[in-house]
């Protein structure tokens, strides 16, 4: 029974992550868009607008097509199933790592959503030497760092096998 309701709160948490990530880009829009960039702390982090017509880090910034917008959601699908039957079979895992899959699926989910609506990922928090970047950012940059922490302890408290 446990299982079952920490099993709804980690979707309701993703649901929640998603919501607020739509929230914080509505805000954004409204009061960046077509201003200078607000600084927060000077020299170190601002808030900037900006429209991600690309990959994280504009891999693909040298590829010029009407095709691009399809092909990068499609890819953030593809990845956003992968990432979804890893958290399927990962079910009976534990709360971190459940808590890992759920930042990752909650932050692909909400820029998937931006490219699908608008053809382009709102972003707008901008750690100066750094790309401007968005919650979703954050949610899958998080979840990634604790999966992978939950891994490598995974990999230390495991037996190996002796060939």
């Amino acid at each position: 029974m446990a299982r079952r309701v920490m099993s709804w709160v980690l979707i309701l948490f993703t649901m929640a992550l998603v919501g607020c990530d739509h929230a914080t880009k509505a805000v954004a829009q409204a009061a960046l868009e077509r201003r200078a960039p607000l600084s927060i702390v000077p020299g170190v982090l601002d808030l900037r607008y900006a429209e991600n017509r690309d990959m994280a880090f504009s891999l693909l910034r040298g590829i010029q097509s009407p095709a691009k917008v399809a092909f990068l959601f499609a890819c953030s699908m593809i990845v956003l199933g992968v990432v979804i039957l890893g958290w399927w079979h990962s079910r009976r895992a534990s709360l971190a790592e459940q808590a890992a899959y759920a930042l990752i699926v909650a932050g692909a989910i909400g820029n998937a959503i931006d490219r699908a609506v608008r053809g382009y990922v709102i972003d707008f928090i901008h750690l100066h030497r750094w790309p401007v970047f968005n919650v979703a950012d954050i949610a899958i940059v998080a979840g990634g760092i604790l999966l992978g922490i939950v891994m490598f302890q995974r990999a230390r408290r495991e037996p190996r096998e002796v060939s």
